[in-house]
This record gives C-alpha cells, sequence and structure tokens, in this order.
C-alpha cells in the first residue's frame, strides 16, 4: 500500500514539473514584457531617462513640468472631448443596429456581414479612404453636400470640424460593439415579450421597458470598454494627421503626444509620467462608472 502511495506521489511530482515547465514561456513572457514595462514607466517617471545620456533621479520635476506644459492640457482637452462624443454616439449607434439587424427580416445574415465588414479594414487603409471621402475639394461628401447647395466644410483640414470628423470615422467601425449587443439582444428571454403581449405592450413599450433595460449590462460592459479605448486614442489621429495633431493641434490627443515624447523626442521619463496620469485619469472614470452602474444597470432575474 505503501508502495502505491509512494508511487501516485512521484507520478503527481513528474505532472507538475511538466505543468511549471509549459507554463514557463507563458510566465517569462509576462516578467518580461508586461511586469518589467510597468514597474519600469515607474522608476523611470520619476527619472530623465533619455535612452542616449545617464539617467539620474529628478523625483517629482517631470510631473512638475507636465502641469506647466500647454501641450499636455492640450492633449487631454482634445482627448476628454472626443470621449464624451464618441463613446455615447457608439453606444446609441451600436444599440440601433443590434436592434435593426435582429429583426426577422430576409437577407439578415448578409446586413450583419456588411455592417460587420468596417473593424475587418485596417486602421491605415480607413483613414486613407475617410480622408478621400471628406476632401473639402474633391471629397465624394462635401460633392454631395454642394448638389443640395450646401457648402461643405473643411472636415479634417478645419479646427472646428476636425473632432467630428474623426468621430466619424471611429463610429464607422461600430461592428464589434454591435455584434456584442446583439449577443445580448438573443440572450433576453422571451418570456418577458410574452408576459408582456398579453398585457397588450406595444413594439416601442416592449424595447424601452423590456429590451433596453436588460440589455443595460451589456451596455455597461461597451461603455467600460470604450471609455478606456476612447481615452488611448492613437492609431487613427496619427495615421489622419502623421503624428503632427494638425490642424491647430486639434487632433493633438494625449496618447500621441505621449509618444512623440517617448519616440520622437527620447524623453522616456517625462512620457512615462504621462502614462501614470492617463493611468490615474482611466482608473479614476472607470470606478466611477462602476459605482453609477448600481443606478442603471439591471440584470435578469433580480428584483
Amino acid at each position: 500500500m505503501s508502495q502505491m502511495v509512494r508511487g501516485r506521489s512521484g507520478i503527481e511530482k513528474r505532472r507538475a514539473k511538466y505543468a511549471y515547465l509549459f507554463i514557463a514561456p507563458w510566465v517569462a513572457g509576462l516578467l518580461l514584457f508586461y511586469a518589467y514595462p510597468l514597474f519600469g514607466s515607474i522608476y523611470y517617471s520619476f527619472t530623465n531617462y533619455n535612452v542616449v545620456s545617464e539617467t539620474t533621479w529628478v523625483g517629482l520635476a517631470n510631473y512638475h513640468e507636465l502641469m506647466k506644459d500647454p501641450l499636455f492640457w492640450t492633449g487631454i482637452q482634445n482627448t476628454l472631448i472626443y470621449a464624451a462624443f464618441e463613446v455615447p454616439l457608439s453606444v446609441v449607434v451600436g444599440v440601433l443596429l443590434a436592434l435593426l439587424l435582429n429583426l426577422e427580416i430576409k437577407g439578415r445574415g448578409i446586413f450583419r456581414t456588411v455592417f460587420f465588414l468596417p473593424t475587418l479594414v485596417p486602421v491605415v487603409a480607413t483613414s486613407i479612404i475617410w480622408e478621400w471621402l471628406l476632401n473639402p475639394q474633391f471629397g465624394l461628401v462635401n460633392s454631395n453636400l454642394e448638389l443640395l447647395g450646401i457648402k461643405g466644410p473643411g472636415w479634417l483640414g478645419d479646427p472646428t470640424w476636425s473632432k467630428p470628423s474623426l468621430i466619424l470615422m471611429s463610429v464607422w467601425g461600430i461592428g464589434n460593439a454591435m455584434i456584442i449587443y446583439l449577443a445580448g439582444l438573443q440572450d433576453i428571454s422571451k418570456d418577458y415579450y410574452e408576459a408582456a403581449e398579453i398585457d397588450g405592450a406595444g413594439a416601442v413599450n416592449k424595447a424601452w421597458r423590456i429590451t433596453l433595460p436588460l440589455l443595460t449590462p451589456v451596455i455597461f460592459f461597451n461603455v467600460v470598454m470604450g471609455i478606456i479605448n476612447a481615452l488611448q486614442v492613437f492609431t487613427l489621429p496619427y495615421a489622419v494627421t502623421y503624428g503632427t495633431g494638425k490642424p491647430a493641434d486639434s487632433l493633438l490627443f494625449y496618447s500621441m503626444y505621449l509618444y512623440n515624447n517617448a519616440f520622437l523626442y527620447m524623453k522616456m521619463g517625462f512620457a512615462s509620467a504621462m502614462a501614470w496620469i492617463m493611468f490615474v485619469i482611466i482608473i479614476t472614470i472607470t470606478l466611477w462608472v462602476f459605482k453609477s452602474s448600481s443606478k442603471w444597470v439591471y440584470y435578469q432575474g433580480d428584483d
């Protein structure tokens, strides 16, 4: 009996060794590519690290310099304005599309595919397409507006219209969120609708009192993810402006200014401080959304 126990113990030890061996590459990658940069950036944010010269400790100097940097505040302002409009608009458009594509209509699968396709287009290709569409001289949008007797704006070349243009470009790729909303709609029990029909509720009443409340967990998820992504928006404005943030810094977003400081000006310590400030902003807003969710998020089965 004791030999059998010792045999099992030996087998379990060998299995444990193999398990550790298999997860070792993942753990090494986690430590090398995630943990080290994460904790390293905390240290570098208190130094003048710039890759070239010797690194020295500067304390809070980077943070003090940021507070006096007008481009830092421009980046925050542009980013918050973008997030304040892009996230709600994405929710509204995504939910409406999901509601329409959840109807029993002919060719529903084709329409779903068509609305999802923009998410498969690379961001750089998206920027090229929209730069052509919104070109003030020969763009398709302004050409159609002229047919209606309306003089089109400068879009991406106008500081007033540049952010609305970018928001429009972002909402165009709403396919991923739309699919999540569709999954949420299909998860709602049909018993609720059958009970509402017995009570004489119409389509609008059912959508307002059943569909939207029971879809709020999915909306909550997309709002949180949308806020995090919007506050870190980078690729699309960088591709459109080639990293300049023009016109008049109206498209200079926080992440772009951080990137320029890190890899263009080689001010790694300065950029690390910017990264941690953005981390605090994202955490603060996300926690506020989580705290508010108890007032507007409803789950199936809750009283």
